[in-house]
């Protein structure tokens, strides 16, 4: 395969993960081209990472700005295949798409989570994990599909809990995770790709 990906970075917090990835593209770490990032919020500070990183597409829009959820989401879609690219890339983006935005670009969506899929799905995760008990816990990249969470799954790491953790110092830890295994989750879909047979992930040898 071996090739740059073009990616959207769609975010909607402080862009933890998206600096990481467009740090690791331009040290020549990570073969992708973060060719938009695009927010639903116009203080996160993921668009003021884009900014400074000069990124050539940057835009907030407005979700109170459309009627429903289904028109706001076909709003970025058309803004991210304007610029041609191949990816979306989910990075702390708060929003959960619509069925019609998934299956417009079927396969070609990532999401990162902190937990080990299928272990606590949603958005709080790292507060149910300590909650449950679990000796184990970390952080999943998997493709996006009509179910919460509940797309195929690319890649997982290991974190594991403390008796004196608390939500702050696990996610603290599950985000140094997360920031190793982003990057090198799309290093090596570009580098060698992957096939879907039902749920399972058959990953290529590279070229």
């Amino acid at each position: 395969m071996n090739k740059r990906l073009r990616i959207a970075v769609m975010a909607s917090g402080k862009g933890s993960n998206l600096e990481v990835i467009i740090d690791a593209a331009q040290q020549g770490k990570c073969p992708v081209d973060v060719a938009m990032v695009l927010s639903d919020r116009p203080e996160a500070g993921a668009l003021d990472i884009a900014r400074r990183s000069g990124i050539e597409e940057v835009v907030h829009l407005d979700p109170k700005a459309f009627p429903d959820r289904a028109s706001f989401d076909a709003a970025c879609a058309e803004r991210i295949e304007a610029t041609g690219c191949e990816w979306i890339v989910l990075a702390g983006y708060m929003r959960i798409l619509s069925s019609h935005f998934v299956r417009r670009f079927p396969g070609r969506i990532l999401n990162i989570h902190p937990s080990l899929l299928p272990a606590f799905p949603g958005a709080h995760a790292v507060e149910d994990a300590l909650a449950y008990g679990v000796k184990l816990t970390g952080c999943t990249v998997h493709l996006v599909d009509e179910v919460l969470d509940g797309g195929p799954i690319l890649a997982q790491a290991v974190v594991p809990v403390h008796e004196d953790d608390d939500r702050d110092t696990l996610h603290a830890r599950i985000q140094e995770q997360e920031h190793r295994l982003y990057p090198e989750t799309l290093k090596r879909i570009a580098e060698a790709g992957f096939t879907l047979e039902g749920r399972l992930v058959r990953w290529n040898k590279p070229d």
